[in-house]
């Protein structure tokens, strides 16, 4: 590992240290600022020639910071001549526009996405993409990682009786990680049929599948952006009659009104990962948060050594 050199962006340095604890490694040098004009300034404090080198930063709000610190980083190492550079990026901000589904509007995921690449990135690793087929949009190869195995991992030692468990997937989108969920935790699935009547209004009305009447409500999801699918799907949940809800997310976003819906929904908890920092105070009632660290470094490591990274998820 000694060639190994991880570097943390400013967006989340908690994660950071956590996958350079995991990996036995320290945290690499590195002096980010900003010009008086909010300019970003980047100076790598350490030798990077010949070296397979990791930048963690998930582009979490604040988004164009964020993105731009990644970029500017990415830059830094190819200029200082770093063999290898991997842009890690636990959340993949930009992952909404991912097709044309209008006229007249960017595919915002794969310009994001040529960004990273032509800074100089030769590699990705993210995790829980809002839209599989981004990986297609970059020229460079992309490992995908899953925080399934984590969200399950905590239902299987929660206490819950998986007997009374059913698996809700929040809207259509949902339904195929709804079933993995279900193939690993049992139980049965129900599906929320949401309408998008805007870019920020849902209108969630029946439920698929079930039955939910009595039972304990499972509901997984990527992200919780403002949390309007979300808590609309638990109010048509508790209107059927479950017994209680439990969400589970791979990335907390929770922008805008997404604290308040949440803690008004009436959920038994949230459990979330540390993929995006979450300060106390933006935390709802019954929220668990779930250390990524260890996937984020056995792929790091795997990388590293030219090894199979997708043997993770077997």
């Amino acid at each position: 590992m000694n060639d190994l050199k991880l570097f943390s962006g400013g967006a989340n340095p908690r994660l950071s240290k956590s996958v350079a604890d995991y990996l036995g490694v320290p945290l690499g040098k590195i002096s980010l600022g900003r010009f008086p004009d909010g300019e970003i300034s980047c100076k790598i404090d350490e030798d990077v020639r010949g070296r397979d080198v990791f930048l963690v930063q998930p582009t979490c709000p604040p988004v164009n910071e964020s993105l731009m610190e990644l970029l500017v980083m990415i830059d830094s190492c190819l200029r200082a001549s770093a063999e290898r550079i991997t842009a890690v990026i636990p959340y993949f901000g930009y992952a909404r526009q991912d097709r044309k589904d209008e006229g007249r509007v960017p595919i915002t995921a794969k310009l994001v996405a040529n960004l990273i690449a032509r800074a100089g990135a030769n590699r990705v690793l993210t995790m829980d993409l809002h839209a599989a087929q981004i990986q297609g949009f970059f020229d460079v190869p992309v490992d995908h990682l899953y925080a399934a195995p984590v969200l399950n991992e905590h239902f299987l030692k929660s206490g819950i009786d998986l007997e009374e468990v059913v698996i809700v997937s929040p809207d259509e989108g949902s339904i195929k990680r709804a079933l993995g969920h279900a193939k690993r935790l049992g139980g049965s699935v129900a599906i929320i049929d949401k309408r998008r009547m805007s870019a920020t209004k849902t209108v969630q009305a029946n439920i698929l599948g079930g039955p939910i009447e009595g039972r304990v409500a499972l509901m997984f999801d990527d992200m919780i952006s403002t949390a309007g699918s979300i808590s609309g799907a638990a109010q048509v949940l508790h209107d059927h009659g479950v017994k209680e809800i439990h969400v589970a997310v791979s990335h907390a976003v929770l922008c805008g009104p997404a604290v308040t819906r949440l803690r008004e929904a009436n959920l038994a908890s949230l459990v979330c990962t540390n993929s995006i920092p979450l300060a106390e105070a933006d935390k709802p009632p019954g929220t668990k948060v779930l250390d990524v660290a260890p996937l984020l470094g056995e792929a790091i490591k795997r990388i590293h050594r030219n090894e199979s990274v997708s043997k993770l998820f077997r």
